[in-house]
């Protein structure tokens, strides 16, 4: 009986996979259905011999609590976008003058969600979504019921893959039809369908909706010596590949791919809103490196937005954390890329006045990036001697004069008792990339403002219980909640508070780089220009914004306060160390170790000064080899690097 079972799955698998990947079944429906009737007749009787990657785990039926966070072994970046054939030529020079003999790969850039799946021994363990590319959510669960997805490799490999997930149109077309027969609200595109899909607690929800997956990175460490082979690999592994790809080295043939595509989008079976070009050796990616941000050897080209008519009914002024004002158009509705749009940022005063946008013009409407709606331009003069838009003097919020600096674009109120600035810079410390606490939002932090209960971040820290049951609309369950999550918040590694700060030029990931190097916020309080400058990858602009914030008695008598409170001022992750024995040395980590995972060897080595790679070359210092290193060591060994065991890298 076991022998039947385990045909039984190896088959189902097999005809799963032409079906939903190669899109080539080799068998009828009414074949399939009677194959995995008799399994799970046969699972029903023998549950003991159910194996892993049986087809039946698919089906949902789980209703899960929630999701948990999940924080990626190999972090995910972004990528810089590109809207014009000239910046691509602009990145093409950029790479050609490191590398002249750079080779192009071009793969569609599909509307999904960036997931990522790890598997031990050839089992799936984790699925997660991407989140802010260091710390995802865990939805195992949901990513077993996408047909395509193998939860058993051929091979018992330990590898972590990156791809996206997402809902094929004729899908798309069939939840939308069945919701609007339920009387339930349509999902705007296949991208919101993919994503709610994905955040359902019902299990069995996700496997009925038939979602999808395309798979174009090996996130751990790889022997492919491109990304050409990085595509092949996965597809004999099992993975769904997407065919539509191009190599060349030349610009103009990789934008001749994309106006190729940019007709062909619309006969697709899913939605892409773009292309992507990486250089194609994984050797020549290592070199180039990261930004803070993103790849230095990968652009995303997004397609040109969609363009809608309306007309201009009034302006908004709305003041920034920042202290910016922007103007914010409301606008007679249209439909946009999907969404209902009624909306739409002027960007700011210099804008408008190029642009000669007046109240009542017909305006060309689009979204940045497809995400923000944006007005583009006036569609035609025909005007009722419309009078120029009227420029505010005074800040909509707290009356004071505006100014408009000459190296600025913007309206700024420099008012720091500004209520709204004070208002969104407590909305953005209690964020969930700064201090993430839980149910203060802008409605509780509003109705705290009007209680007269804070009046900077400081004061958060100042509130109890009782204090959140005297806000209209909040229950002592909520009120609890909130107190214990301000309670938890103090414990935070401090690149939190760093970024909750809202210091300029300071975001989340320089915070965090700049909390490796000094420790604690105090530290980097006391630095000077020279050092926070010297830091790779930071530059002047980001020192000299450091340096006037700290140098400003209101923040040295916050950081006091937050101390005072009992906030969490040091950081709590993996400290690189400067000077350090490996300061500035490239290591690369290939082979089984037998002391600890790789992930901790490198988590380690990187303490310690060293850049760690997954990828070997001319660049590299040192190889550490493990048991059954391969193409890497005898690389290393050919360009004469040197290599180290494990016994060494233990005993550092």
């Amino acid at each position: 009986m076991k022998n039947r079972m385990k045909k039984l799955v190896e088959q189902l698998n097999q005809y799963a996979k032409e079906y939903y990947t190669e899109d080539n079944p080799s068998i009828s429906d009414s074949d399939y259905d009677k194959l995995y009737r008799e399994l799970q007749a046969l699972e029903k009787d023998y549950p003991e011999l159910i194996q892993a990657n049986s087809p039946t785990h698919r089906v949902g039926g789980v209703v899960l609590d929630g999701f948990e966070k999940y924080e990626h072994e190999y972090p995910l970046f972004s990528l810089q976008d590109a809207f014009s054939h000239a910046e691509l030529l602009e990145f093409d020079r950029r790479i050609k003058a490191e590398f002249p003999d750079a080779e192009y790969l071009a793969e569609l850039k599909i509307d999904g969600l960036s997931v990522s799946l790890t598997y031990t021994d050839g089992r799936l363990q984790v699925g997660a979504t991407r989140g802010d590319g260091r710390i995802g959510e865990n939805i195992t669960e949901n990513l077993k019921r996408v047909k395509d997805i193998p939860l058993q490799l051929e091979h018992n490999l330990d590898i972590t893959v990156r791809g996206e997930c997402y809902l094929p149109k004729a899908s798309f077309a069939k939840i939308n039809q069945e919701r609007q027969e339920n009387g339930e609200t349509e999902f705007a595109n296949p991208r919101n369908a993919a994503a709610g899909t994905l955040r359902q607690l019902d299990t069995a929800v996700v496997a009925k909706r038939h979602l999808a997956t395309f798979l174009y990175q090996e996130a751990s460490p790889t022997e492919a010596g491109s990304q050409d082979a990085v595509l092949k690999g996965l597809g004999q592994l099992g993975f769904s590949v997407n065919s539509h790809y191009f190599l060349s080295s030349s610009m103009d043939e990789i934008w001749n791919f994309i106006e190729e595509m940019t007709k062909e989008r619309d006969h697709l079976p899913y939605e892409i809103d773009g292309v992507v070009i990486k250089v194609n050796s994984l050797a020549m990616q290592e070199e180039l490196g990261f930004t803070v941000k993103a790849p230095r050897w990968a652009i995303a080209y997004k397609f040109p937005a969609e363009e809608k008519e309306a007309t201009l009914l009034s302006v908004d002024w709305t003041v920034g954390r920042t202290g910016v004002v922007t103007p914010t158009a409301n606008l007679t509705p249209v439909q946009l890329a999907g969404t209902r749009v009624s909306r739409a940022t002027l960007h700011n005063v210099d804008y408008i006045a190029e642009k000669d946008i007046r109240i009542g013009d017909t305006v060309v409407v689009y979204k940045a990036g497809d995400i923000i709606p944006a007005v583009l331009r006036v569609a035609d003069s025909g005007r009722n001697q419309q009078e120029p838009l009227p420029i505010p003097e005074h800040c909509p919020s707290c009356g004071s004069d505006l100014l408009h600096f000459e190296d600025e674009v913007a309206l700024r109120c420099i008012n720091p008792l500004c209520p709204s600035q004070i208002k969104e810079k407590l909305v953005h410390f209690a964020s969930r990339d700064a201090m993430n606490i839980s149910g203060l939002g802008p409605a509780v932090v509003e109705k705290l403002f009007q209680a007269e209960l804070v009046s900077d971040v400081a004061d958060i820290y100042k509130l109890n219980t009782e204090q959140f049951m005297c806000l209209e609309g909040i229950k002592e369950k909520s009120a609890a909640k909130l107190s214990q999550a301000v309670q938890a918040s103090k414990s935070n590694s401090a690149e939190r508070l760093l970024f909750g700060l809202g210091i300029r030029h300071v975001g989340a990931k320089v915070s965090r780089q700049l909390l490796e190097y000094f420790g604690d916020i105090e530290t980097l309080a006391g630095a000077d220009f020279a050092a926070i400058s010297s830091i790779a990858g930071l530059g002047e602009v980001i020192a000299r914004s450091l340096e006037t914030y700290f140098a400003k008695e209101e923040a040295k008598r916050l950081l006091e306060e937050l101390k005072g409170n009992g906030v969490n001022l040091s950081y709590l992750g993996p400290k690189r160390v400067l000077d350090a024995p490996l300061s500035g040395m490239t290591v690369v980590l290939t082979g089984k170790l037998t002391e600890m995972t790789r992930s901790q060897a490198a988590e380690k080595l990187q303490t310690l000064g060293a850049h760690v790679t997954g990828s070997v070359s001319k660049k590299t210092d040192i190889v550490v080899a493990g048991s059954d290193a391969g193409s890497k060591l005898t690389k290393a060994q050919n360009l004469g690097i040197t290599v180290k065991d494990e016994e060494w890298l233990l005993g550092l």
